[in-house]
């Protein structure tokens, strides 16, 4: 491996990333802004609910293969085929369970409110594509991002044609409901042969590389559930306190705020790779190259953050209309939690190469658990712009402050603190 972090493969691995996610994120915008507007803040609302529903469930299905994978591959290239033959089998039995929670969770939590039922369980389908999905991880243990990005970009135009027409057509919101599946499948099924046409090894079974895998990402699956309460916890609990509308508001907020994090998605998933190796190599070398991650996605965010602060008012108005006014004031607060939640990424790859999953549940948890008491707090008083402060002290919370407060973790704070420092910037910019 060259000796600078930032050697052309890396950047070229990354650069693909961004530039499918680019075009992916332009559609996207595009095409979610028109639904947004077709559907209004209600039925939009409803979406987002079904969405959060199974963003709940995620976490379990995944079984926490998504933050080990990688590393596994890379440490072992020989069992990649097992390794992954098992991750899979293991996550589409899992989906399978979460398809029936989400349905049974729907049916008890909306009795007599058919329409959100039946969207909740069209949506929960996209599951069993996503635990297909894992296979993109050998694309990125291997630096061939680019070919997952191509996947990616056809997959995500063909399912915004698929959504045009559906505006076009004027169907109703369950046509919507299973658009994300379509995503998903094309995904995974072109992955899956493109794994085989360059030079994958064959899928296969192992209770013992299964039993191993799940020894180390167990201690992801509460993490992650906890991530997933704080994350969509707003967005259920305004729906069940306040309106479909204010569900609708918040998320087209938070849609605002999330509309670049692609670049910080690629940033981190291209990057993860050459820091695992750097951990085999020397302390100092990981440690540096932790620093200056944090230091990109520091700078980045802030420079996001400020833009979006002044523009909301003009962004909400361009993106989703009048409709959706009520979003600005919650997008200003929504876009600086984002910067926490990055952190919070670029924390657990330490977490993960320095082997101490075990304490991310004390850490989750308890963001869980202040995001649930803050949300019961603020939404009755300050409704969406409440959940949005909500989110924000959590986020800033779990990534930061309980970093302190758990010691074996504390040294992870003094690499953030370090990659903050400007001199580091000009020290990224001379490479």
């Amino acid at each position: 491996m060259n000796n600078s972090f930032f050697n052309n493969k890396i950047i070229k691995n990354a650069s693909w990333i961004v530039i499918g996610k680019v075009f992916q994120s332009l559609l996207g915008l595009i095409v979610n802004m028109l639904t947004a507007r077709y559907l209004g803040p209600s039925n939009y609302g409803i979406i987002n609910y079904a969405a959060s529903l199974v963003a709940f469930v995620a976490p379990i299905m995944n079984l926490g293969f998504s933050n080990v994978l990688v590393q596994e591959i890379i440490l072992d290239k020989k069992k990649e085929g097992v390794v992954l033959g098992s991750s899979i089998l293991l996550s589409l039995l899992s989906a399978v369970a979460c398809i029936i929670g989400v349905i049974i969770t729907a049916y008890f939590l909306n009795s007599g409110e058919k329409e959100t039922i039946i969207v909740c369980s069209l949506y929960s389908i996209l599951l069993i594509f996503q635990a297909a999905d894992l296979i993109q991880y050998w694309f990125q243990a291997n630096y061939l991002s680019k070919y997952s990005s191509i996947v990616s970009l056809i997959a995500y135009a063909f399912v915004a044609v698929y959504k045009v027409i559906l505006l076009l057509s004027k169907r109703n919101i369950y046509w919507f409901a299973i658009s994300n599946t379509l995503d998903y499948m094309l995904i995974s099924v072109f992955l899956i042969i493109l794994y085989y046409k360059l030079g994958g090894c064959n899928l296969s079974f192992s209770w013992e590389t299964a039993k191993s895998l799940f020894s180390k990402s167990k201690h992801y699956i509460v993490s992650s559930l906890m991530v997933t309460i704080f994350a969509q916890t707003d967005k259920i609990m305004l729906k069940l306190m306040i309106s479909d509308a204010a569900t609708g508001h918040y998320a087209a907020a938070v849609s605002c705020a999330s509309v670049t994090s692609f670049v910080f998605s690629a940033i981190i998933d291209s990057f993860r790779p050459a820091i695992f190796e750097s951990k085999k190599e020397s302390e100092e070398k990981f440690n540096r190259n932790m620093s200056r991650l944090y230091c990109v996605i520091f700078y980045l965010s802030l420079f996001q953050c400020i833009g979006i602060t002044i523009l909301a008012e003009i962004i909400i108005r361009i993106l989703y209309g009048n409709a959706y006014i009520q979003s600005v004031n919650a997008l200003r607060v929504i876009v600086w939690y984002t910067t926490y939640a990055y952190f919070g990424s670029v924390r657990n790859i330490w977490i993960l190469a320095e082997n101490k999953q075990k304490y991310l549940w004390i850490i989750n948890l308890s963001g869980a658990i202040l995001n649930i008491l803050l949300n019961l707090s603020l939404i009755p008083i300050c409704g969406i712009v409440g959940a949005a402060i909500a989110s924000l002290i959590t986020q800033f919370f779990t990534n930061v402050i309980v970093n302190y407060l758990i010691k074996p973790i504390r040294y992870n704070n003094v690499l953030m603190l370090n990659g903050l420092k400007p001199r580091l910037v000009l020290d990224l910019l001379k490479k």
